[in-house]
C-alpha cells in the first residue's frame, strides 16, 4: 500500500530528478533565441550538473536500465516533470583528448532574472544531493498505474516503451516539487523545449573541481 504525505521534506533525497541538458547536444544545434528543442542525450558517459534552485510540476519517478551503444547497461532512476523552472543552472561534461588532456564544456543558464524553463523533461540519473519539498507524494505506487494526471511527461517514457509495468514498478509522484542546492550526475535527458536565458557556453582546459560544475 502506499503512503501518500501532503508535504515532505528530505535533506540530500538521493533519488530526485533534476534537469539538465547535453552539453554536446548544445554545440550541435542552432542556439537562436536561446531555445533548444529535445531530444537529446549523452552516449557512454555521465555528466555533472547543479541547480540553486528548481521548482517542478507534476513529478514522477521509477526505475529503469540505460544501455550504452557497447551494450553496457547503467540502472538509473527515470524522473519526470511536465513543467519545471531553474535558476542558477550550471552543465560540464568532460572529455579526454590524448595528448592535449581533459577538456571540459561547460553551461550556464538562468543566473539573471528570468530562470531556465523545460517543458516534458525526462532525465536518467544515478546520483543527487539536494534539499527537497514535495507537495501531495504519493510513495510506493506501480508505476504502470501513472496516467494522465501524473502529466505528459509520463506519457512520453510510455510511448518510448521505459515505463514500468506489473509490481515490480515501484514509483512515487507529487504535485509539486522544490529542490535548492543541487547536485547531480545524469546519463541522459530529453524534453519538448528548454528555454536558456542568460545562455553561457565555454570549453575550458582541465577537469575537476574549480573547472566542472562540482
Amino acid at each position: 500500500m502506499s503512503q501518500t504525505f501532503g508535504k515532505t521534506r528530505w535533506k540530500r533525497f538521493a533519488l530526485v530528478m533534476v534537469p539538465s541538458i547535453a552539453a554536446t547536444a548544445a554545440i550541435g544545434v542552432s542556439l537562436a533565441n536561446n531555445a533548444l528543442a529535445a531530444s537529446f542525450s549523452v552516449s557512454g558517459q555521465d555528466f555533472k550538473v547543479t541547480v540553486k534552485d528548481l521548482t517542478g510540476e507534476h513529478f514522477s519517478q521509477f526505475g529503469g536500465v540505460d544501455f550504452e551503444t557497447n551494450g553496457t547497461p547503467h540502472v538509473v532512476a527515470i524522473s519526470a516533470f511536465d513543467h519545471a523552472t531553474l535558476k542558477g543552472l550550471c552543465q560540464s561534461v568532460k572529455t579526454n583528448l590524448g595528448p592535449l588532456g581533459y577538456w571540459t564544456l561547460v553551461l550556464n543558464a538562468g543566473d539573471g532574472e528570468k530562470p531556465v524553463d523545460a517543458k516534458n523533461l525526462l532525465i536518467d540519473l544515478n546520483q543527487l544531493n539536494a534539499d527537497a519539498e514535495f507537495t501531495n507524494i504519493n510513495i510506493g505506487q506501480d508505476a504502470s498505474t501513472l496516467g494522465n494526471k501524473n502529466g505528459d511527461a509520463v506519457d512520453l517514457v510510455r510511448k518510448a516503451g521505459k515505463l514500468p509495468t506489473g509490481d515490480k514498478g515501484f514509483a512515487q509522484a507529487a504535485d509539486v516539487a522544490h529542490l535548492t542546492g543541487v547536485q547531480q550526475t545524469a546519463w541522459a535527458t530529453s524534453a519538448g523545449t528548454f528555454t536558456l536565458n542568460g545562455l553561457k557556453l565555454n570549453i575550458v582546459k582541465g577537469s575537476g573541481n574549480g573547472v566542472e560544475c562540482y
